[in-house]
């Protein structure tokens, strides 16, 4: 990958691009031998600096599906297309002699995949001086709250890996109720809840032109939703929504904003930063659209904590209503302003609603085995600077690092931040690989003075436990098949959303 011009498009990078060198590994010469598990944006990233800084590292990148690129692919919305530029940079990276891509591997037990058609942990872990963790999060946060099970409740990342191909979300389309639901409630405002809005309103015929999956545009087409309201605990300046996500959603034709709460805003907007001065501006300014006169309508509810799901009046098993605490903050316009409980409650009639709290990750089977630990509270691995370290047994004490064992992406620091910022602590977590490694002043699995063989040595028990691996060559191979098909339907691509019918490609 050209580094100048990755640092023009980054310029914040610009003064650690250009102070690295190409450096040599001092451990005996011979080459470093690094496993990534994940081949998702903070895999590539990683992997590319990587490559570039140590000219004798080699990368084998293990990935659960078929197919590469992970949030990029499944989670980035359809209609947000200039998001997946990265991808020609990960196929840069794919290019060179130094890196070997093996997807439809996974590394432990994972859906929906039996344990004899996974690769055990301890399988690789003896064959790679390095191992990354970066395998980002795919577990959605749940409320705790009554009435969560109902029919009609869904996590966003359900619904968002559902339009997007996933395949673990090939049949939630029969779950869903886009055909009977007229009010639909999503909890959370963060980027994602926006997403979720948007899909809901835009003129399906707008996306059927964008890479969503062909199964979400007839879903889409028969759906009866008119109104949604985006539910968060505290106010508007304190929403971790964007000023682009939003100025989009308030920009869809023939949709209304039915309106903001004067007093959320300050009068004297001065002391506010850049970003809460123009979402104060845009709520304010509200949308084209006036309510009484559009086909749909949205909005921002604030101060609202949700405490149960409701059943409907006439079946006990489907959702019917969402209810919800009202909170006040001590300070409304600092950022930092807490949610307060007032005893005050608030029902929202609701067919649908969707969680969207955020992701969580998991721990990959064989952790304990391997030393490594995880923190389940947080859903991450715990570590400095992208290195795993296993925490003291007192809070104020070091941790103790573990050998040759690295993170990065949101199994690093938890599901925050975008593709920029991943790939800048990406950045962080490679320098720690290339920077240990150069220096000879941490040890590395099994000591790191022993050579390792990769993939070499590992594929003899991927083919004896029945698996099928699949290489960047055959990934093209059915990228270029998925071109075709979108082809015929006038759109970039058509996803397969099936792991059988990407394989029957290569056959």
């Amino acid at each position: 990958m050209n580094r100048q011009f990755l640092c023009f498009l980054w310029p914040a990078l610009r003064s650690r691009c250009y102070s690295t060198v190409t450096q040599q590994s001092q451990r005996t010469g011979r080459p470093l031998r690094l496993a990534v598990i994940g081949a998702g944006p903070a895999g590539f990233y990683t992997s590319y600096r990587v490559l570039s800084k140590l000219t004798n590292a080699y990368v084998d990148m293990y990935e659960s599906l078929p197919v590469p690129y992970g949030l990029v692919r499944f989670g980035v919305a359809p209609d947000h297309p200039e998001v997946k530029n990265c991808q020609a940079k990960f196929e840069e990276v794919a290019a060179s002699p130094r890196f070997t891509y093996i997807g439809n591997t996974p590394i432990g037990t994972s859906w929906p995949h039996p344990p004899h058609r996974s690769l055990p942990l301890s399988a690789i872990t003896t064959h790679y001086d390095a191992l990354l963790l970066s395998y980002g999060a795919s577990k959605d946060r749940r409320l705790g709250i009554p009435g969560e099970d109902l029919e009609g409740v869904y996590s966003a990342r359900a619904f968002v890996g559902w339009y997007n191909g996933l395949p673990e979300y090939a049949d939630l389309g029969s779950k869903l109720l886009l055909d009977s639901a007229e009010e639909a409630v999503i909890i959370g405002q963060g980027n994602v809840a926006l997403d979720v809005a948007r899909i809901l309103l835009t003129d399906v015929d707008v996306l059927r032109k964008t890479d969503i999956a062909a199964h979400a545009v007839e879903a889409l087409s028969r759906s009866r939703v008119k109104r949604v309201r985006v539910v968060g605990r505290r106010g508007p300046l304190q929403a971790a929504f964007t000023v682009k996500e939003l100025r989009e959603l308030l920009s869809i034709p023939n949709v209304g904003f039915t309106g903001l709460d004067p007093t959320l805003i300050p009068e004297d907007t001065k002391a506010l930063s850049r970003q809460q001065k123009r979402i104060a501006q845009i709520l304010e300014k509200g949308s084209k659209t006036l309510p009484g006169v559009a086909h749909k309508q949205w909005g921002l509810d604030f101060l609202r904590s949700p405490s149960s799901f409701q059943p409907a009046a006439l079946n006990a098993t489907t959702l019917g209503f969402v209810r919800f605490e009202k909170t006040w903050l001590e300070d409304r316009f600092s950022s930092t302003a807490r949610a307060l409980p007032t005893s005050e409650h608030e029902d929202m009639e609701a067919q649908m609603a969707f969680r969207s709290i955020g992701y969580l990750s998991e721990p990959i089977p064989g952790f304990p085995d391997a030393g490594i630990p995880f923190n389940e509270k947080r859903g991450l691995v715990p570590n400095e600077d992208g290195r795993v370290v296993r925490p003291g047994v007192n809070p104020d004490e070091r941790g103790e690092v573990v050998p040759g064992v690295y993170t990065s992406g949101w199994v690093k620091r938890g599901p925050t931040g975008v593709i920029a910022s991943t790939m800048y602590d990406a950045f962080e977590t490679a320098d720690a690989i290339v920077n240990d490694w150069v220096s000879g002043e941490r040890e590395f699995m099994d000591g790191g003075e022993k050579a390792k063989r990769g993939w070499e040595a590992v594929q003899g028990e991927v083919k004896e436990r029945g698996m099928r691996p699949v290489s960047w060559e055959e990934w093209r191979k059915i990228d270029a098949a998925e071109k075709q098909r979108g082809a015929r339907l006038g759109k970039e691509r058509e996803k397969f959303v099936r792991e059988e019918d990407m394989l029957a490609v290569l056959e």
